[in-house]
């Protein structure tokens, strides 16, 4: 048991010094329309994604010292450093380039007002965009950007 943490330490380490990771709710409408929003638009293929729940999940949520229970937040692992909430989404629009890396300048409200903004579409995103029995499953172009498949 202990290798096998070893070994998945060790792949996500990989993993992060080669590519942003995002960490989603797996089993939320609104978590999985924002990976769909997301693959098309990372043209070069940057990110890579796990469910919250998924064993990478866990194990990336614990070894950047976050809570691994906590399914209403949005990570993102860059440069070997965890974001969460709206920094983590500004960071990936930014990421994506082109014209959304503008929304970036929302940076620059001050996060007690963004995560506020951030908590309350959190608390309603399963009564507004519904609740799946299962993660998102990929598609074949794109499967190999997904860490629990």
């Amino acid at each position: 048991m202990e290798s096998e943490q070893k070994m998945l330490d060790e792949k996500i380490r990989s993993i992060a010094a080669e590519h942003p990771i995002v960490c989603y709710d797996g089993v939320c409408g609104f978590c999985q329309r924002v990976v769909q929003f997301i693959l098309p638009r990372d043209r070069a293929g940057r990110f890579r994604f796990t469910a919250i729940q998924s064993d990478v999940g866990q194990a990336l949520l614990s070894h950047y010292g976050l809570d691994p229970q906590a399914l209403d937040t949005f990570v993102l692992i860059d440069n070997h450093r965890a974001y969460t909430r709206s920094t983590a989404g500004l960071r990936v629009l930014r990421g994506l380039g082109g014209g959304w890396g503008l929304l970036y300048a929302f940076i620059a409200v001050p996060k007690p007002l963004r995560n506020a903004m951030y908590g309350w579409i959190a608390r309603n995103r399963y009564r507004w965009f519904g609740r799946t029995d299962a993660c998102l499953i990929p598609g074949r172009d794109v499967r190999e950007r997904f860490l629990d498949t």
